[in-house]
């Protein structure tokens, strides 16, 4: 006969029962979105000759789809809130494809950027929910690695969604990848509805509530954090097949092998980045991982006359680049959990918002000194980075004045403070 001790583990082990294979779902809809994303990168020149337009035509694609996440992700999470998070994730799953396949048949810009906006409907839908939810799936103490399982969808983009992506666009057709996403998110979609249905509904936040975590300096100081990372990554990675052209000499292959060596260092970064952070905390691996992007940036333009140098950066620079998101993700949710998948929506707009900014920030790049000038700024964007971390880290007025007040009572009468 269970003991009330042993009756609420129990209860506590069947509330968290099969969260792994949900996990491992939603980190699928992330690799699907994630490779959308990035897969444009290692097919820029021939999208942009298979539409009769130019490279930078075609990048700005990237913005529109990015821009469209960020405004609609946010109002979707206020006009969408009494909906159950199975329906927004499959409805998502499914405007992706819509989206995807629209693109993938496009024989002009028009009809190409129109497709990457409906597929960025479906990614509004999406990410911030998944992100959400997989908080919801596990106990507090596990946070940092369900988080850090569904981030691994995005690093698998990188090492092997985007280099497959490359290698089948050079072997074939640019179209035949997107349709391959387009047909996975049909996949994850029936996943999702079925898997997902006993979820129950998330607490239904005002209006003025989603407003309120903006006024919160560490919130904002955080996803500021996350907008100049996302910004410094993708100036280098959208252009990456320019930037690395001396080393590569134009051949895709070589450049899928190099996207995929960034991307399996990064998986492997991400899931030491979740147990670190479980460990010792968000504000260490933050900060090393930050530092540590910012000088492999730096040393980037000198490393791609050499394809042997390239590797090493690149590999070096997906190892500690992947450990960034985790932390940053789980100090959002110590700051407040009650509004986690409030503060994570935030989160995930200020992610689009980056993404958006960086073909305009690495044009302005190549205009001004060339494709191997892109590092440049994207190494002082993770300076502002690091800068807004650290702004983030200081206690609130209140909440010091709060332990000051604590800690002089605290000699008063003998206790030594917390």
């Amino acid at each position: 006969m269970l003991t009330d001790a042993g009756a609420g583990v129990a209860t506590s082990s069947n509330a968290y029962r099969g969260s792994t294979v949900k996990l491992l779902l939603l980190a699928a809809a992330m690799f699907m979105v994630g490779t959308n994303a990035s897969v444009i990168a290692g097919l820029l020149p021939r999208i942009a000759h298979g539409l009769g337009t130019t490279q930078g035509t075609v990048s700005y694609s990237i913005t529109v789809y990015s821009v469209t996440v960020a405004v609609v992700a946010p109002l979707a999470s206020i006009v969408l809130a009494r909906v159950p998070r199975a329906v927004i994730m499959a409805c998502g799953a499914a405007f992706f494809s819509i989206g995807t396949i629209v693109a993938s048949e496009s024989v002009n810009v028009g009809g190409f950027f129109g497709g990457r906006a409906i597929a960025a409907l479906g990614g509004a839908a999406l990410v911030p929910t998944a992100s959400a939810v997989a908080t919801d799936l596990v106990p507090p103490e596990r946070r940092g690695r369900a988080l850090a399982l569904v981030a691994a969808g995005f690093t698998l983009a990188s090492a092997f969604g985007t280099p497959l992506g490359t290698a089948l666009g050079s072997a074939a057709t640019w179209r035949l990848p997107m349709e391959a996403l387009a047909a996975i998110g049909v996949l994850v979609g029936v996943g999702i509805a079925f898997g997902f249905r006993s979820m129950p509904r998330p607490v239904v936040v005002p209006l003025r509530h989603r407003l309120a975590p903006l006024a919160d300096r560490r919130v904002l100081a955080t996803v500021s954090t996350t907008l100049f990372m996302v910004v410094a990554g993708n100036v280098v990675f959208i252009f990456s097949a320019t930037l690395t052209a001396p080393a590569t000499g134009g051949s895709g292959t070589r450049l899928a092998v190099l996207l995929m060596v960034y991307g399996c260092a990064g998986l492997i970064g991400n899931q030491f980045a979740g147990r670190l952070t479980d460990r010792f905390g968000s504000r260490h691996i933050a900060i090393t991982a930050i530092c540590a992007v910012a000088a492999l940036l730096v040393t980037l333009p000198f490393a791609v006359e050499s394809y042997a140098l390239c590797l090493t950066v690149f590999a070096a620079w997906g190892l500690v680049a992947s450990g960034t998101s985790v932390p940053i993700q789980h100090r959002l949710v110590a700051i407040d959990p009650e509004v986690a998948p409030v503060t994570m929506s935030w989160n995930s707009t200020a992610m689009y918002v980056g993404i958006a900014l960086a073909p305009p920030v690495g044009n302005l790049a190549i205009s001004l000194g060339g494709s191997r000038f892109t590092p440049i700024p994207a190494a002082l964007c993770v300076v502002l980075a690091l800068v807004a971390f650290l702004v983030g880290l200081r206690p609130l007025r209140a909440a010091a004045s709060a332990t000051q007040a604590a800690g002089m009572g605290d000699a008063e009468t003998g206790v030594p403070g917390a």
